[in-house]
């Protein structure tokens, strides 16, 4: 490794931030494009065309241009051109990506710097180091695709710099009857650890809910917690898509991006009411959900989450708006009169494999229930009448 890569591992020169991924107003396709200095990156946007073109959806198009412009500035630095990439590239995007400050992982995930989490020489939060495994596959599948869609057209470098795993390679094909065998992960891919389905126990829930100061905050945690709604399905909901008869609202699911119906319980319908009450009956084309200061906009997935990090703020917690979800999972699971299949059903999961991990419990439960078991009194074992003390104490001893 040359001294520049081996600076840029270090920290000691910093990736520039140049550029910018930019929406464009439909229809033009794709939906979002790179800019470098006010100028699309035209290798970029053929791949992105590509995707908007497969119909892929334009949040994951949005995605793949953020990788691919962190994919950029890497090359920047070592002044490469993208058709001249090779694997030692790759592996620089994977050695910055794991150790860079990530902006969006606050180590206390709290809006105000707590103790010990600021530099004391600037007084600026601490970030948490690098990214998160997924995070940096993710980056590699897209910069791995991208290459693959150029090398269709003889563009770009004759070989893939990012080095495929030994059973793509083989390109084997498996059968549905045969149980998958264990493979390795492919040269720079992360070891992603099994992720838990975190949910909200109904006692740091109901502190949750009283940290909300306005009903339109009420509604919405009441919905997500009904629905099990993801956290963009319901901020896109209109005022056609709220059915007050038969207390659901229609979604648009974010994967299939079909319109379905989630419910809802009454007592976020009783919030939503006072929150119209309050601001105003919203027309069938209008967003429900809207901010409450200045001109009333459309609330943003960044501005529930701006909500949601004042309220980690005075809890001292760090819940997520996607544990909202798994807080509906796991409050149907309990109730023995709702089926596995049918929860599948109401959360929209494709597998019923996705549905069943829920049924793992929470560890707040095994806490509280090892806790009982350690302080439950020992009784006395008791036999029946007839046997002699010194025949007992034999066989099962004093």
């Amino acid at each position: 490794m040359d001294d520049l890569r081996r600076r840029v591992l270090e920290g000691q020169i910093d990736v520039p931030a140049v550029g910018e991924v930019s929406r464009r107003l439909p229809p033009a396709v794709p939906a979002y494009v790179v800019l470098i200095d006010d100028v699309e990156v035209a290798p970029i946007v053929d791949y992105l065309t590509s995707l908007a073109l497969s119909d892929m959806s334009p949040l994951t198009v949005r995605s793949y241009a953020h990788d691919l412009l962190r994919w950029w500035r890497v090359l920047a630095v070592v002044e490469v051109e993208w058709d001249r990439a090779t694997t030692s590239d790759v592996e620089l995007l994977v050695g910055w990506l794991r150790t860079t400050p990530n902006p969006q992982r606050r180590r206390s995930n709290q809006s105000a710097p707590q103790p010990g989490s600021v530099n004391l020489r600037t007084g600026k939060p601490l970030l948490a180091r690098g990214y998160a495994p997924s995070t940096i596959n993710h980056a590699l599948t897209v910069v791995s695709g991208f290459y693959e869609f150029h090398l269709l057209y003889g563009r770009g470098p004759l070989l893939n710099p990012v080095p495929a795993s030994a059973a793509r390679r083989r390109m084997t094909r498996h059968s549905p009857l045969e149980p998958n065998a264990p493979q390795r992960r492919g040269p720079l891919r992360q070891r992603s650890p099994r992720r838990v389905p975190r949910s909200i126990p109904d006692g740091l829930w109901e502190e949750l809910f009283a940290t909300m100061s306005h009903d339109r905050d009420r509604a919405l945690l009441a919905f997500y917690v009904s629905s099990g709604a993801r956290a963009s399905e319901l901020l896109g909901v209109t005022g056609a898509d709220v059915d007050w008869a038969n207390k659901k609202l229609w979604v648009v699911s974010k994967g299939s991006r079909e319109v379905a119906a989630v419910p809802g319980s009454p007592e976020a319908f009783t919030y939503l009411a006072q929150y119209f009450q309050q601001c105003g009956t919203p027309g069938p084309a209008e967003p429900v959900w809207r901010t409450l200061r200045g001109q009333p906009r459309p609330l943003t997935y960044w501005a529930m989450r701006r909500i949601m990090q004042r309220a980690n703020a005075v809890l001292g917690t760090n819940w997520t708006l996607h544990d909202f979800r798994h807080t509906a999972a796991a409050r149907m699971v309990n109730d023995p009169n709702l089926t596995l299949p049918e929860i599948q059903t109401i959360l929209r999961h494709r597998h019923l494999s996705a549905t069943e991990q829920y049924l793992q419990p929470r560890i707040e439960e095994l806490h509280d229930k090892l806790q009982e078991h350690f302080t439950r009194p020992r009784l006395e074992p008791t036999y029946s009448p007839g046997y002699r003390a010194d025949d007992i104490a034999t066989v099962f001893g004093e």
